[in-house]
């Protein structure tokens, strides 16, 4: 299969052009930086450094492809609202760019990869009242310690649960917002034109290539920053925050299982998603772990300082989202493979020098 990729030379993008490689499909990538962090010379796929906002560029590419994954995006939870423009113009009008002309070409498959951030807060059970949706909290609450979220009913307190694909989404930043957006053109394309969507709906992926030192990193990567300084990594809330931990080599090859997928490749007696449609996947371990333990795991594995809870906070994060990853190992044969304890002991090495910071595909500093 000929596969273009956005983002081919960023941090999921780079390890999904290896998988798809390894996998025996011919990769076609598109990307600002020539090279992925971390692999050196040599390490771009065939194709262009270019821009997903470059309607001819994205029309040259696509010529002769089977398929498309569209890693390129802005992401993290930014700075403040001034990134908001930004992360429009890469995310959503990129991607609308990127549709036009795969409708254009006559490409008819496409893997997105979207966020867990389109969720907002996890599943929560109130013992009174079942199943609720508790609101963005309170900064008053979260500057009183109170970071659990409340029972928008009664006040008591909630039980987090996992969260499925079918869950309403509720974004609560502008990086949500535009992950969302481009679901929502994705699926609008596909019905227009009949193609089929595979959304991947990543949790908080880790692993080689990271980038480091930016507002727009990952917690897992600021905290192995720290460490390599020799600081305590710096814990916000109360540390009990939950979240779902999956390497990026189990996430590229969910790439490669979904492209094959909506490409109608599977072999082994499935047949394809209908066209028409976008299907959603969670992208996640299966395994929750709280962000203490990340931070504690990574210290431990680099043998420095412990972590320090610091009680500090950020609007627009959220308290707990896990993930019911049941619907990607029912329809695409996907279950992670890299342990939480094997996982953080590679993560926590020094990563390779690198001066790029990217996801790829358009300007950014951040990583997924």
């Amino acid at each position: 299969m000929n596969v273009l990729l956005t983002g081919s030379a960023g941090f999921v993008g780079s390890h999904a052009a290896e998988a798809l490689t390894a996998a025996g499909h011919r990769v076609r990538g598109l990307d600002l930086h020539p090279t992925a962090p971390g692999t050196g010379d040599g390490g771009m796929v065939d194709g262009e450094v270019a821009d997903v906002r470059d309607a001819d560029a994205v029309a040259r590419l696509l010529r002769g492809v089977d398929a498309v994954c569209h890693q390129a995006a802005k992401v993290g939870l930014g700075v403040d609202v001034s990134d908001m423009p930004a992360y429009t113009s890469v995310n959503v009008q990129g991607t609308a760019v990127l549709l036009a002309e795969m409708a254009r070409a006559g490409v008819g498959a496409l893997v997105l990869a979207s966020s867990m951030v389109v969720y907002g807060e996890g599943a929560y059970t109130c013992g009174r009242h079942g199943s609720v949706h508790p609101g963005p909290r309170p900064e008053e609450a979260l500057r009183a310690g109170r970071f659990e979220p409340a029972c928008p009913e009664c006040g008591r307190p909630l039980d987090p649960g996992a969260v499925g694909e079918d869950a309403a989404p509720a974004p609560r930043n502008a990086y949500a917002d535009t992950k969302l957006a481009q679901e929502n053109l994705a699926a609008s394309w596909a019905r227009t034109t009949g193609g089929t969507v595979a959304a991947l709906r990543y949790h908080n992926v880790y692993g080689p290539r990271m980038p480091r030192g930016t507002p727009y990193a990952g917690v897992a990567a600021i905290f192995r920053s720290r460490l390599a300084d020799g600081r305590a990594p710096l814990v916000f809330e109360d540390g009990g925050q939950r979240r779902d931990f999956v390497h990026v080599r189990d996430v590229a090859r969910a790439n490669v299982l979904a492209l094959e997928r909506v490409a109608g490749e599977r072999v082994a007696g499935e047949r394809p998603p209908e066209p028409g449609g976008l299907r959603a996947y969670n992208v996640a371990s299966g395994e929750p772990r709280t962000v203490g333990d990340l931070a504690a795991a990574l210290a431990a594995a680099s043998g420095g300082p412990a972590p320090r809870v610091t009680g500090d906070y950020r609007l627009g994060d959220v308290r707990h989202i896990v993930a019911r990853p049941d619907r990607a190992r029912r329809e695409l044969g996907f279950a992670a493979s890299v342990s939480f304890a094997d996982g953080m002991a590679e993560f926590a090495r020094p990563p390779a020098p690198t001066t790029a910071a990217v996801e790829a595909g358009a300007p950014k500093a951040a990583t997924r």
